[in-house]
């Protein structure tokens, strides 16, 4: 924050002197032309002391003239002193008439300098008179009282004008001081006050920030329990803003806040508060609650106002918003307690599809700390190449021999326990391990598939799944060449399966990558078609060699003719463009049988073998090979 800098010293100094020097000019023009006019019915020696004081108080202006403050208003103090001392010595001592001009030479001192200034003169001042004094009790002056004339009034007259005017000057420049001081005071409290309000308030949408919803949330909790009614904590967050600054800039994106911040503001009503908490993060704060029913009405509300026509940059935007709901004092009465819990239950609504509201439960809480607790022991786990590669055959349905294995991941604990990829593999995606975790498993799969080979198994081939986030950060092609460089495995016999997802994303970075994978020679199989986009187009654009049947479709067959139809157009599509199909999830013989007669190329299931160790699947590899079948 910018500290203002109220009393520049620079510039004040600079005025001050400018100030000085034109007070001492005015001083010693208005007392020489006082002294002229006394010098006109002066006489003897008052006459000469007059003049003197005339030529004292030219020499200072003229010093004063030519930026001589300092010395200046010495002179003209000491040339002034020493004239009243000289008058009233020469005069009626300290009952001369002159004594009335050292408080003006006082207030000059005062006036024209600073602490030294000032008690050098006071003290010159406070001298002469107790020299005075001293000389008059010892005879060396003798007092000479004047019979009063007009002459002596105008010696009044000078003093009184001279003082009067010093006085003046200084009260005038106080007053234009306080009036600074009340300009500058004034500037202060308003810039404590819009400090005060940045401090408290988001610069963007000029919402209250999240300290004072802090303080607003007190409030409304206090109002709220004392007329023995709820408080509720709506956590929004917007659906899909950040493509509105991907493709519009950040200053779009600053403005729409505005634009929906200002909407959402002017509907709520006097019992609630709109609140930025960060980023597209916003929080309502409703007071006096009396039902469930009200905060759904209110959700409600809030998800279709977030859902409104904005028009930014001559661009029409519509997002949605994504609704938690916590409430005091059944979820807490603390303020970021409560922000935590609406922001789980937030974060639930946007995991059962985004543009709803769900309500906190302490069941979200025990999943969030199942996952935290999940993924501080993945991290280690993966450091530590601790998980393992598990492997499933896939049996050429003509012949009834593995044709190929699919690695997949596992996670043995240490109490003989399994986790399964459906719990750790999201963690993994979302914590930025996937990357790691990917590249291990690749590397694995196809070193383990080489060895295969190489002990007399030369067509089997390995198939390793992987994970729309593995394309983020571009590196895949060259992770996919590196395995296969280490292992020495022939590119032909490593099939990469990619869900419809992942084909379905319109980045140029997905697609590229794929691109530069099969430029290696790897092949590709599009796993669980079926339930995904189910979209023609990417089979046909995509020349991947296999067509992996969803296990839901092919459970009930043998048993229940409700998916025939759709496998036997799954499996003829899949002929038409020239691929392979595999069925998953072949449990038992009808299945296998059905399965066969429609044509199906290849099989997996538990019918055969679920996914077993290294050892297990090197053990169903050396069954099936001739010399043991013989």
């Amino acid at each position: 924050m910018q500290v203002i800098n109220l009393f520049p010293s620079t510039v004040n100094i600079t005025d001050l002197l400018s100030i000085r020097r034109q007070r001492v000019i005015q001083i010693s023009v208005v007392t020489g032309c006082g002294l002229f006019a006394s010098l006109l019915a002066a006489r003897g020696i008052t006459f000469d002391i007059f003049l003197v004081g005339i030529l004292s108080l030219l020499l200072s202006a003229v010093l004063a003239y030519k930026r001589y403050v300092a010395t200046s208003s010495y002179l003209l103090l000491s040339a002034m002193s020493s004239m009243l001392f000289a008058l009233s010595a020469t005069g009626a001592g300290v009952f001369d008439i002159a004594m009335l001009g050292y408080p003006g030479v006082i207030i000059f001192a005062a006036l024209l300098g600073g602490v030294a200034l000032f008690g050098t003169v006071l003290s010159l001042v406070l001298l002469q008179c107790i020299g005075l004094t001293w000389l008059i009790m010892h005879g060396v002056v003798a007092p000479h009282p004047p019979v009063l004339s007009w002459s002596h009034l105008l010696f009044v007259i000078v003093i009184f004008v001279v003082t009067g005017f010093s006085v003046f000057v200084l009260v005038q420049d106080i007053r234009r001081l306080m009036a600074s001081l009340q300009r500058e005071y004034t500037k202060v409290e308003q810039n404590r006050a819009h400090i005060q309000h940045l401090a408290h308030h988001d610069p963007l949408t000029n919402l209250p920030n999240r300290v004072m919803g802090e303080r607003l949330f007190n409030e409304k909790l206090r109002e709220s329990e004392e007329s023995g009614l709820q408080l509720a904590v709506l956590f929004i967050d917007l659906d899909n803003f950040k493509p509105v600054n991907d493709a519009l800039g950040h200053a779009a994106g600053d403005r729409f806040l505005q634009k929906i911040s200002q909407t959402i503001t002017d509907n709520l009503s006097a019992n609630e508060c709109l609140i930025r908490f960060g980023g597209d993060e916003f929080i309502v704060l409703a007071a006096q609650i009396k039902t469930r029913s009200q905060i759904e009405n209110l959700c409600q509300n809030l998800i279709q106002w977030c859902s409104s026509e904005f028009e930014v940059l001559q661009t029409k935007i519509v997002v949605s918003g994504s609704i938690g709901v916590a409430q005091a004092p059944y979820d807490g009465v603390k303020f970021k307690q409560l922000c935590r819990k609406a922001d789980i239950a937030m974060y639930e609504a946007k995991r059962n599809g985004r543009n709803r509201f769900e309500f906190y439960d302490v069941r979200f809480d025990e999943e969030s700390d199942e996952k935290f607790s999940l993924i501080q022991r993945l991290r280690p786990a993966v450091q530590a190449n601790a998980l393992a590669v598990y492997y499933q055959p896939l049996i050429d349905l003509k012949t009834g021999n593995i044709c190929a294995l699919e690695a997949l991941l596992r996670w043995p604990q240490e109490d003989g326990s399994m986790i399964f990829p459906d719990r750790f593999i999201p963690l993994a995606e979302s914590s930025g391990l996937i990357d790691t975790l990917g590249a291990w498993v690749l590397n694995q799969a196809c070193m383990f598939c080489a060895k295969q080979q190489q002990n007399g198994n030369s067509e089997l081939s390995i198939a390793v799944n992987l994970s729309f986030a593995q394309f983020k950060d571009g590196n895949l092609p060259q992770i996919v060449k590196g395995a296969l460089e280490t292992s020495q495995l022939a590119p032909e016999h490593l099939e990469l399966e990619l869900t419809e997802s992942i084909l379905a994303d319109d980045n140029g970075n997905v697609i590229q990558q794929l691109e530069q994978i099969k430029s290696l020679g790897v092949t590709f199989a599009i796993d669980d078609f079926g339930t995904g986009y189910s979209n023609l187009n990417y089979l046909r654009t995509f020349s991947a060699q296999k067509l992996k049947i969803d296990r839901i479709f092919i459970n009930t067959l043998g048993f229940d003719e409700k998916d025939v139809p759709l496998v036997t157009a799954i499996i003829s599509i899949a002929e038409s463009l020239g691929m392979a199909t595999v069925a998953e999830g072949i449990e038992n013989e009808a299945a296998l049988k059905k399965i066969t007669e429609m044509g199906c190329d290849i099989g997996q299931g538990y019918y055969w073998s679920k996914p077993v160790p290294a050892e297990q699947i090197e053990r169903l590899i050396e069954a099936q090979s001739p010399t043991n079948q013989r």
